[in-house]
């Protein structure tokens, strides 16, 4: 972040004479690092080339993450990765054990590098033989929004984002397709790709990430149509296919990256609303996605399910989920919950003519690092956004690091107290 902030508010690295304030170095740099996509400035028309490739080069870094990247120096380094690097690398890539981090690190790399080309070579030839853009401008157009894309990051070089391509399928379907895999999680999509055939050996994670992703998206798409078939000001002004792609892209964008093909500032406050549980929910776990993950999700609703139909023990896809996940899964989501409130009611005092509907949209989509905004993000004052800058950390991190920490603590029990139990609702 600091790298980024300084090479950012370098001359070279914008248009303005002098550079940029340390405020939107900061801010730029972070919701890179944290692959959120909020912006203080245009990031196609505000920064020039060496401006645009600090930021592409921090999503790459902050989609794969630092651990990882840490590893990877480790091992080319020094050959191998230290005995602590690797279990805390196990731990956030969800990785079932510590012996093969190596080749889990290169399958990573080589599946992020491989999917961010495939997508880049789809938009070159779109931008550049159908849209007619120039040979160089249709090349760094395709590299920026394919890594943007699997990364989960929402940069864009435009200045509406993907407005401009609401009906076009052949540029909106690559890049929501990445934002698809990127968002599933590494652990899943290395497990689809060895064991695609064989789905009955999937593990839990992969098994729920790919039942509930596919649900959430058609929600999605379901929800936000219904809203906003009729709004001029979004969909009402496509037809019927039209509509239905660009509520279809919303939803997948909504989830977890901060790309939009209609007007996000027009919707319905509605379509705001189930937009943040959609951002709050976010993607698979140990990949490029935000929000609390699927799998948390999924467990509380299982805990919920077991608790009001009387059961004993929580059960998913033939197999009883651990204790402990219990408690991981209520920490995450209680924590997550304490840090949008206390964000919102922060710039809420801060910026207070501001209405509540979009200040709660601008901190769900930092704290789930979507990058989605109601277009309050670059006039919000100097200490809403060095909010917004803390939420887009420790929405990034938080997650990781909490449920890392209480995977990895163990310690004895010396002693029980007796039970007892409060008198709930």
């Amino acid at each position: 972040m600091v790298v980024g902030t300084g090479l950012l508010m370098t001359p070279a690295a914008t248009v303005a004479p002098g550079g940029i304030s340390l405020l939107s170095g900061l801010f730029t740099a972070t919701s890179a690092l944290s692959v959120t996509g909020l912006v203080v400035l245009d990031t196609g028309q505000d920064f020039t080339f060496f401006g645009q490739i600090v930021i592409l080069s921090l999503i790459q870094v902050g989609g794969l993450g630092v651990l990882l990247l840490t590893t990877l120096l480790a091992l080319v380094v020094a050959g191998r990765a230290g005995l602590r690097l690797r279990q805390s690398v196990a731990s956030e890539t969800k990785s079932s054990g510590i012996g093969g981090i190596k080749p889990m690190v290169l399958r990573i790399i080589a599946l992020t590098l491989t999917t961010e080309a495939i997508v880049a070579v789809l938009l070159y030839l779109r931008f550049r033989f159908f849209y007619g853009d120039p040979v160089g401008e249709a090349v760094w157009s395709a590299i920026f929004h394919s890594i943007s894309a699997f990364n989960n990051a929402g940069f864009g070089l435009n200045a509406d984002s993907l407005m401009a391509y609401v009906a076009d399928p052949f540029v909106t379907g690559p890049i929501a397709l990445a934002v698809i895999l990127g968002g599933l999680g590494y652990p899943v999509l290395i497990e689809l790709f060895r064991k695609y055939r064989f789905p009955l050996t999937w593990n839990m994670t992969t098994r729920a990430v790919v039942v509930v992703t596919p649900i959430l998206l058609l929600t999605g798409t379901v929800f936000i149509a219904a809203i906003e078939w009729t709004n001029p000001a979004t969909l009402g002004a496509l037809d019927w296919w039209g509509k239905i792609q660009a509520a279809s892209f919303q939803s997948t964008i909504t989830r977890t990256a901060g790309f939009n093909s209609i007007d996000i500032s027009q919707m319905h406050p509605a379509s705001w609303f189930g937009m943040d549980i959609l951002m709050f929910i976010g993607g698979g776990p140990a990949g490029t996605a935000g929000g609390v993950k699927i799998t948390t999700f999924v467990v509380l609703a299982a805990m919920t399910w077991t608790e009001v139909s009387g059961g004993r023990a929580v059960n998913l896809f033939g197999r009883r989920v651990s204790r402990s996940v219990h408690r991981q899964a209520t920490t995450v989501i209680v924590l997550a919950l304490g840090l949008i409130v206390v964000s919102t009611m922060a710039i809420m005092l801060n910026a207070p003519d501001l209405r509540f509907d979009r200040i709660l949209f601008e901190v769900v989509s930092a704290f789930g690092t979507v990058g989605l905004s109601t277009g309050i993000t670059a006039q919000l004052p100097a200490f809403s956004q060095a909010v917004l800058i803390v939420t887009m950390i420790f929405g990034r991190l938080g997650p990781v690091t909490v449920a890392s920490a209480l995977a990895l603590r163990s310690r004895p029990i010396r002693y029980e107290l007796p039970k007892e139990r409060p008198l709930i609702g």
